[in-house]
């Protein structure tokens, strides 16, 4: 989608908000104890009080309004009768529709006490992200968001998955440009016009190359190898002077 409209801006930052907003509400009621389940179900609460539905349910019959993914989950975990313990890595990511307008945000968490090693795969988590963000500017090749936090991770020893790529997003939860490599691709040729709107969402592993499907269910993907995992994710607009951030919580 390319934001052409005062309309299109004022939507996609509402809905972006919104999303924003049930991440960071789920987050906070993370605790032992509580199940994925409940935690969905708080996320669906934030969605529906602000007019807004899951997208994942709306688009794809997705059986939750929230993907969380719990230690070897990497994403796509359904909502269910997990229940989340002490030291759990947790992703929570929630794409929302309000208004003919989509939007699509998550983080990665761990309920205390966590370890060193945690802290930092979540700490450089969020580096990847602002690392790829930097590089988003009208006239730049998107080229640069992979590129750049592939040298991020390399520099740092950590590895990307590299088949769960960022996306267009805005009319609907996935649309052109597809396939947006938050790693080296260079295949990649094509260059960020200005009101784009799409996804940066790198994943950020310690070993993970690749994400699998399990033998759980049809949805939830696993690292291969296995290997802690993390993902921040914002949706953004393209302008001259950088990203805008959308998806950004009150």
């Amino acid at each position: 989608m390319i934001v052409e409209t005062e309309e299109d801006l004022s939507r996609l930052k509402d809905i972006g908000r919104i999303c924003a907003t049930a991440v960071k509400t789920m987050s906070a009621a993370l605790e032992p104890g509580i199940t994925t389940r409940e935690l969905d179900l708080i996320g669906r609460k934030v969605l529906e009080d602000n007019g807004a539905q899951s997208a994942p349910e709306l688009c794809y019959q997705f059986p939750g309004a929230t993907c969380i993914s719990v230690n070897e989950e990497i994403a796509h975990g359904i909502p269910g009768d997990r229940v989340i313990k002490a030291g759990d890595l947790v992703n929570i990511d929630v794409s929302g529709e309000k208004l003919g307008y989509f939007g699509d945000t998550g983080s990665s968490f761990i309920v205390p006490p966590g370890t060193a090693k945690q802290e930092r795969l979540l700490r450089d988590g969020k580096r990847a992200l602002w690392v790829g963000l930097n590089q988003v500017k009208t006239g730049r090749p998107l080229a640069d968001i992979g590129n750049s936090i592939g040298a991020f991770a390399r520099k740092n020893r950590y590895t990307l998955i590299t088949n769960l790529a960022s996306h267009g997003v805005g009319r609907s939860l996935h649309e052109e440009p597809t396939e947006l490599s938050t790693w080296p691709d260079p295949d990649e040729t094509r260059i960020m016009d200005e009101g784009l709107v799409f996804t940066v969402e790198p994943f950020l592993s310690l070993g993970g190359q690749w994400a699998e499907d399990g033998d759980k269910d049809n949805w939830t993907l696993y690292s291969e190898p296995r290997a802690p995992t993390v993902q921040f994710e914002h949706t953004i607009v393209v302008t001259k002077n950088g990203p805008l951030v959308l998806t950004l919580a009150d």
